[in-house]
């Protein structure tokens, strides 16, 4: 199976570019951050205060959590109610980041996680996937950008939505999770040696998805003419 693993910070565009390289490439593309998202959401919605590592596993027996397509779409189910919009609320993001800090977390997600690619040609993108989750995946690319250009995005992201946002308070929260993700115990997000750094700052949407798809196939292409070869032997 190719497993292509995209790992970076908090509005990267990691999700956005994942689906659409999945979709061309006829990947299966798994949203990781999604399912630490869904977490959050439940531990929120249960009071419970998300930094607590005790109290969040105290509720992970509670949780069904399901990845569905619904025509080409993937749509996560949190005990059986699609939460694919909920999850994306900005006080979500940061519970995303707090419950992803417990090892319990990681643990309840990480063998689902690896399972899928053992079944699929499979896309994942997230935090820690080229460094713990498919530490042998075909292809690891460590994306990234600029705080300021994540910023910019995500300020127009959400005023696109016609939610209110402030370019400073936008860049603080993006400052904010980059250093709890880098800075957290469990699995913190880094570059992975063998990852191929992507800086994307100073490319627009297009740009960047003929980046990585140009990288992936070349890296695909090398990986299986190494197969071949060694099957000759």
């Amino acid at each position: 199976m190719i497993s292509v693993a995209i790992d970076g910070p908090s509005g990267a565009g990691k999700s956005s570019l994942a689906k659409r390289l999945a979709k061309e490439l006829g990947y299966l593309y798994v949203d990781t951050g999604a399912m630490y998202r869904a977490i959050g959401l439940y531990a929120k919605r249960a009071g419970a205060d998300t930094k607590n590592a005790a109290a969040v596993e105290a509720l992970l027996p509670s949780i069904r959590l399901e990845l569905k397509y619904v025509d080409g779409a993937q749509r996560v189910l949190l005990c059986g109610e699609d939460v694919s919009e909920a999850i994306r609320a900005e006080a979500i993001g940061m519970a995303a980041s707090d419950v992803s800090a417990h090892p319990a977390v990681r643990a309840f997600l990480l063998d689902a996680q690896r399972n899928m690619a053992l079944t699929h040609d499979l896309l994942m993108d997230g935090r820690d996937i080229g460094t713990v989750i498919l530490p042998n995946a075909t292809v690891k690319i460590f994306l990234t950008a600029s705080p300021e250009a994540r910023a910019k995005r995500r300020m127009l992201e959400l005023r696109q939505k016609g939610q209110p946002a402030d370019y400073e308070t936008v860049l603080e929260d993006i400052r904010q999770r980059d250093w709890q993700d880098t800075h957290r115990e469990t699995a913190p997000l880094k570059q992975a040696e063998d990852a191929v750094l992507v800086d994307t700052s100073e490319l627009d949407l297009e740009e960047s998805f003929a980046a990585l798809k140009s990288l992936i196939l070349s890296r695909v292409g090398q990986e299986k003419e190494k197969a071949r070869r060694a099957e000759v032997r």
